[in-house]
């Protein structure tokens, strides 16, 4: 038995679907126990992301779809965003992907950088795989950044 429960969606590549993305993500997250401020965060990371492939990845005639895959813990939402319009299998996605490197990564990112940037911010893990199109997985932990338990907050506080 998988220890998460696993949602697919796929939308035409066209501005109008992004919203709908993102109510999705928002219903999850909120499902799993999110505060309002962490909803948000994810709801700005997801369309940043879903964005980016609705205005780059295809020409306008292509017909594209971009799939949102979300993978629901116990102790986070795993969300994986591809350009290439196929299904994944989320397990092997998720081991070919790798990590963000602002050096080498900065050119798959197609306009400016921002986007990434605010996934960065916004998501406690962001990861890029760029094979037949681009895939973004983000992670997001329950209740703050995985590790947050491990900081002594008086010893910072008075620092």
């Amino acid at each position: 038995m998988q220890p998460y429960d696993y949602i697919e969606i796929k939308v035409p590549a066209k501005a109008q679907y992004v919203g709908v993305a993102r109510l999705a993500i928002s219903g999850l997250a909120s499902r799993l126990g999110f505060t309002y401020d962490e909803i948000e965060d994810l709801k700005i990371a997801s369309s940043e992301a879903i964005t980016n492939a609705v205005q780059h990845a295809y020409k306008e005639d292509d017909g594209g779809e971009v799939v949102v895959g979300c993978a629901l813990f116990v102790d986070k939402l795993e969300i994986m965003v591809a350009d290439h319009g196929k299904s994944f299998d989320f397990e092997e996605t998720k081991k070919r992907v790798g990590p963000y490197n602002e050096q080498e990564e900065v050119q798959f990112l197609r306009e400016g950088g921002l986007g990434l940037y605010l996934m960065e911010t916004l998501m406690d893990d962001v990861k890029v795989l760029h094979e037949e199109g681009v895939t973004v997985f983000m992670t997001k932990y329950l209740g703050g950044e995985r590790g947050d338990e491990d900081v002594d907050v008086e010893r910072t506080i008075s620092s």
